[in-house]
């Protein structure tokens, strides 16, 4: 069973189960501004990791594996996670992804109520003819996906001619990149960004929620 490291109110109206990228752990700076920001929208989220990266915490050198080898354990994170409210499920970049492959069968079966990803990998960095966007074409679990402009893993440009399935809801975030972070030259800045995206999602989720109420 994962460890979970929880923030926000234990009584929330929603809880999300949110995991990390490729590259990096759970506790960033990154992950911890969504997750205060989610908080002050009073969200609860609940973070884990797979194996490979809480292995590196043992000093283990872990390579990330393909994405379709942790679906397992994504599914075994929501069903060990304790959550307030509605659960959705959700990550960073990678762990967005593989939320988006378990997302299906867990809606139908009633467990969760909506998918969130944040820097969806879309295709590898200069390979745009490589989509990963198969099983998002007839997704049908609500998801709401949050991106910057200029993320290469799929920019604004790119996004809008994709074959997506209309439960998906994009967010866009001017100027910015795979971190949803802008330049400075733009004259926004991160927080901004934070706040606009914690605010989107909490006010996503409340839209599902009234929808199911």
């Amino acid at each position: 069973m994962p460890d979970f490291l929880y923030a926000g109110p234990s009584d929330a109206r929603a809880t999300l189960l949110f995991t990390h990228g490729a590259g990096a752990p759970m506790d960033t700076p990154w992950m911890d501004a969504i997750a205060e920001g989610l908080a002050a929208q009073g969200i609860r989220t609940a973070r884990f990791e797979f194996a490979y990266m809480a292995a590196r915490r043992q000093g283990q050198r872990k390579s990330p594996p393909r994405a379709e080898l942790v679906m397992d354990e994504y599914r075994a994170a929501v069903a060990a996670v304790e959550s307030s409210g509605k659960l959705f499920i959700g990550g960073k970049s990678m762990g967005g992804r593989v939320a988006s492959m378990v997302a299906d069968e867990l809606f139908a079966d009633g467990r969760i109520a909506g998918l969130v990803c944040l820097g969806y990998p879309f295709h590898p960095p200069g390979k745009p003819e490589s989509l990963r966007t198969a099983h998002l074409e007839a997704l049908r679990t609500p998801a709401l996906i949050c991106q910057g402009e200029r993320d290469p893993f799929g920019t604004a440009e790119e996004v809008p001619h994709y074959q997506l399935s209309s439960a998906i809801t994009l967010h866009w975030l001017a100027d910015g990149d795979h971190d949803l972070k802008p330049r400075k030259a733009s004259g926004l800045n991160f927080a901004g960004h934070v706040a606009s995206t914690t605010a989107t999602i909490a006010e996503w989720m409340d839209g599902i929620l009234s929808e199911r109420a």
